[in-house]
Parts: structure tokens; sequence; C-alpha cells
């Protein structure tokens, strides 16, 4: 069911990704499920296998930035991920714990929100290769709106030493 709030649209880019089952198809799913729920997906990256990052004693995720087109507001969009994430068995045992499915929203137009709920941009993004090797991809000139540095910047000085392998 889509939510049409506004006659604008929004882009968005958000990072899926998962480490447990079957993780292409769990990806697959979440694209499938964000096209449906939060609209027209205009780009995705190809999909990039990495260590776990944090907490790493668990298997490798797979990760796919996908460029979208919404309707929905920030928080509404956050909900909708959430939701996403349930129908496709996500379980919050652990922070940073193995999953299924996991979708963040990286940035919502230039915006910047800073709320108990809700940051925007991802507060992490520039201290995770995972996340800026495939936004790279997509969108290497994308400015981030605090750091006010690009992604092929931001990737260049990101200290993160784990392997971003492209999948074939």
């Amino acid at each position: 069911m889509r939510h049409f709030k506004s006659i604008f649209m929004d882009e968005v880019f958000l990072l899926t990704g998962g480490n447990i089952g079957d993780r292409l198809q769990n990806l697959k799913k979440a694209s499938e499920a964000i096209e449906e729920q939060v609209g027209e997906v205009l780009q995705k990256s190809a999909l990039y296998e990495t260590a776990a990052w944090g907490k790493t004693d668990q298997a490798p995720f797979i990760n796919q930035v996908l460029h979208v087109s919404t309707t929905l507001p920030p928080n509404d969009l956050l909900e909708t991920l959430l939701h996403v994430e349930q129908e496709l068995g996500r379980q919050r045992f652990e922070k940073m714990g193995p999953r299924t499915i996991d979708l963040d929203i990286l940035f919502y137009n230039n915006y910047i929100i800073d709320s108990p709920r809700l940051t925007i941009p991802h507060p992490q993004i520039a201290f995770r290769r995972f996340v800026l090797t495939p936004l790279h991809e997509i969108a290497e000139g994308l400015v981030h709106p605090v750091l006010n540095k690009t992604i092929s910047q931001l990737l260049e000085e990101c200290q993160d030493s784990l392997q971003v392998e492209k999948l074939k």
C-alpha cells in the first residue's frame, strides 16, 4: 500500500543489508517491498559482501544501496522501513547482531534531522566503507549536508579497513 502525502517527490538513499538466511533473496524481497511501500527505486548499486562491522563474530553481510523517489515524509519512511524489516523476519535481540535484513536511511534530500528517533544523514556514513563503496557507485558526487564533502571525498578519507567485495 502506497502512502501519498505530497505531490512532490523526495529523493532518499537507503542501505539494505543482511547476514542471515538467503542473503540475496532477502535483499531482493526488501527491494521489492521498498518499491511497493516506499516509492520507485531509481538506482541500485551492485551487491557487496563485507565482514561484519562492530560485532565481528558473525557471518559476513551483503549490502546494497538504493536510490528511491518517495512521497513519504522522513518519520513515515522510518516507520515503513521498520515494518518492512519486520515483514522480512527481522528480530532485534542484540545491538549490531545478526539479522535477516537491515534497512537504513542514509540521506533524505539534503535534510539534516537530529531527533531522538531519527538522525539524517545517517551518523556513521563517513566511517563505514561498506556504506560508502556502494553509495559511491551510484552517487559519487552527492554532497553530505553536514560534512560538506562528496561521497568520493568521504570514501577517499575513510579509515575503515574492512574489505568490501563486489559480488559478480
